[in-house]
């Protein structure tokens, strides 16, 4: 399940690489923002803003569905569409980063999704 929680290679993440701000899109859209990033090894994720789109709800996204960074162009794409973002775990407050069985859930479920 590591993998899950790792940018890929080909990703165009560099280490520590400020993303807060950057637009996030689906497959099928734009979803949001990125309010805040994780970079901790083994655990890298973004938690994004959804603004108007899911009623202000905020998703975590794990590093390893992201499959590109424009740092140009302020801009994540991940490989997921809009639906499957919206199914994922709810996400409600930074406490659940840090709750393993919170995170594994998480994983699960966006690995569940790559089959």
């Amino acid at each position: 399940m590591g993998r899950v929680w790792m940018y890929a290679s080909d990703s165009g993440y560099g280490a520590h690489q400020p993303m807060v701000g950057f637009t996030v899109e689906a497959a099928d859209g734009v979803i949001g923002h990125v309010d805040r990033q994780q970079d901790q090894p083994g655990m890298q994720h973004l938690v994004v803003d959804t603004g108007v789109w899911k009623f202000g709800r905020s998703v975590l996204i794990p590093a390893g569905s992201v499959t590109s960074i424009d740092t140009e162009e302020q801009k994540v794409k991940v490989a997921l569409s809009r639906e499957e973002i919206k199914s994922a775990p709810r996400f409600t407050t930074d406490s659940e980063t840090a709750d393993p069985n919170y995170l594994s859930e998480v994983g699960g479920y966006y690995l569940s999704l790559r089959t």
